[in-house]
């Protein structure tokens, strides 16, 4: 019923930036809070940042706060995470995630996910 799709990871030196890029289908796009998790080898998924159905609130994870920025195009079904002064580690596989009709930074709230974007940051 519902596909995400995420693009815009690469290959970036650390202090670059990157923007992710997630595609959703569905018509009700706008009635549900969006977020980005990434998973980094051996680590589990991790909450990065939300976003609420109308991009009116968002909520960031401690380590990209002031950093990560997400943002959201209802009319484009989009959902964006724009990443400046990347870190080393922040490279993971980058999740878009549809949340509920309220909002969550918990993954299990989240109940339709991307294929994932590979975000590399080297030294």
């Amino acid at each position: 019923q519902v596909q995400l799709v995420e693009s815009g990871g690469g290959l970036v030196q650390a202090g670059g930036s990157l923007r992710l890029s997630c595609a959703a289908s569905g018509r009700t796009f706008s009635n549900y809070a969006m977020g980005w998790f990434r998973q980094a080898p051996g680590k589990e998924r991790e909450f990065v940042a939300a976003i609420s159905r109308n991009g009116g609130w968002t909520s960031y994870a401690d380590s990209v706060k002031g950093r990560f920025t997400i943002s959201r195009d209802n009319a484009k079904n989009t959902v964006y995470l724009q990443m400046n002064s990347l870190k080393p580690d922040d490279t993971a596989v980058y999740y878009c995630g549809r949340g509920p009709t309220g909002w969550s930074i918990l993954h299990s709230d989240y109940d339709y996910w991307g294929q994932g974007t590979q975000v590399t940051v080297s030294s």
